[in-house]
């Protein structure tokens, strides 16, 4: 059954118990409508928006019957916010207890509160493990595309069946220990390593300043079977060929637009090792929007930007995006949360099982408050004081002396050695 039979089918039905559904599908199907005839030019509103659905929402294998599957179907439809605002309220039981394990959710808040002290560095920017978390989740669920319908995607397999071995996924394996050693110590719980890696890269989101907070779901199905090679992006690909990769996961322009922005936060070593350290933007470890602006203009020597970014930038189906995303926090926020909620249910096929637990993530930041030391820092920018760039990653204030950097550093080893 083709969505516009399906969408129709639930129009003409009188069994529309959910409040203003109604009006969400006939908006959607207005959409789906606009989208069609725009499709031929692929420049058009909504031609270039996500809004295809996964996994079993999809109409041929039932579509959306509980109450988390209606809540994807808005997120994936652009219906339904995508950002989750309700924080965990109480206390917090012990995770042997049986209030706490008659919670699906109570034993992702002791995760989440362990993540978090490892993401969010003394300076109140993320860590460097924050920012693999990140990554970590877009290359377990990234390994799905339409040609492999129920093989990879968000199922774990990057770590259980031992991906971080692959080029592609150098730089991942650090915290691919750290989740493995989180997944050693709760999996008696009954929690799963795809819902590990996916609980990271949230938490991780948004304990970076002014990052979102992404709506997340638990519950998908682990896999030990190593997911297909080449099905993530190069960054010395072109853009052409970038956009057709992602729309093969059911990702148009608009959302590979918004995902990419999370090299705002990052420091690349592997791209050009000589220059390992080296920032996308000005400020490494900040969820702000400089990326998209500083990689179409000029920046400081220091700033690294990957070819496969600059080429998309002026895209004639990525252009005009990029540009508002690069003044625009919450318009980019939000976009983020809602593709990235589609990225993370890549290959799974149990969305109508699955169980929220948004609430257990720590709250927003919406202040940079970080008191570097800018004299230091802009010299860092300019390409010199290379120790610096250690010091940013592991979270530390850029100070004169960067003593605090090194015992930062050397507490961080510790905290991954003791967990190890």
């Amino acid at each position: 059954m083709k969505t516009a039979t399906f969408l129709n089918f639930l129009l003409a039905s009188g069994a529309l118990a959910w409040p203003g559904l109604k009006n969400i599908l006939t908006d959607l199907e207005t959409k789906l409508s606009t989208r069609s005839a725009l499709d031929t030019r692929q420049d058009g509103v909504f031609g270039d928006d996500s809004l295809e659905l996964l996994g079993d929402l999809r109409p041929e294998k039932g579509g959306p019957n509980s109450p988390t599957g209606w809540t994807v179907w808005g997120i994936l439809t652009s219906s339904t916010e995508p950002q989750g605002f309700t924080e965990w309220q109480g206390g917090l039981s012990s995770p042997s207890s049986k209030k706490c394990m008659a919670d699906t959710c109570c034993i992702w808040r002791h995760i989440a509160l362990d993540m978090e002290k490892l993401f969010r560095g003394q300076s109140g920017r993320c860590t460097k493990y924050a920012r693999a978390a990140v990554r970590l989740g877009f290359h377990d669920a990234g390994t799905w595309s339409k040609f492999t319908d129920d093989y990879g995607g968000a199922d774990g397999s990057i770590i259980l069946a031992n991906e971080l071995g692959r080029a592609e996924n150098n730089g991942l394996q650090d915290i691919g220990a750290v989740t493995l050693s989180w997944y050693n110590q709760y999996s008696k719980y009954g929690i799963g390593m795809a819902d590990l890696i996916q609980m990271g890269a949230n938490v991780a989101t948004v304990v970076c300043p002014l990052g979102p907070r992404v709506r997340t779901f638990v519950g998908r199905h682990d896999s030990t079977r190593p997911a297909f090679n080449n099905l993530l992006p190069n960054v010395f690909a072109d853009a052409d060929s970038l956009i057709e990769l992602f729309e093969n996961k059911t990702i148009r322009a608009h959302g590979l637009t918004a995902l990419v922005g999370a090299h705002t936060t990052s420091q690349q070593h592997f791209v050009d090792p000589t220059r390992a350290g080296d920032p996308q933007d000005t400020t490494p470890g900040i969820w702000d929007v400089d990326f998209y602006s500083q990689t179409t203009g000029i920046t400081p020597p220091r700033v690294f930007k990957f070819p496969s970014d600059v080429k998309l930038s002026v895209h004639p189906r990525i252009s005009v995006e990029w540009s508002q995303f690069a003044s625009g926090q919450n318009h980019w926020n939000e976009d983020y949360a809602r593709e990235y909620v589609r990225l993370s249910l890549l290959g799974v096929n149990n969305i109508n099982s699955l169980t929220e637990c948004t609430h257990v993530l720590p709250a927003r930041n919406m202040k940079v408050t970080i008191s570097d030391d800018q004299t230091k820092l802009k010299k860092w920018l300019s390409g010199g004081l290379n120790k610096i760039s250690t010091a940013i990653e592991d979270g530390a204030k850029v100070t004169k002396d960067l003593a605090g950097a090194v015992v930062r550093r050397q507490w961080f080893r510790r905290e991954e050695e003791e967990k190890l």
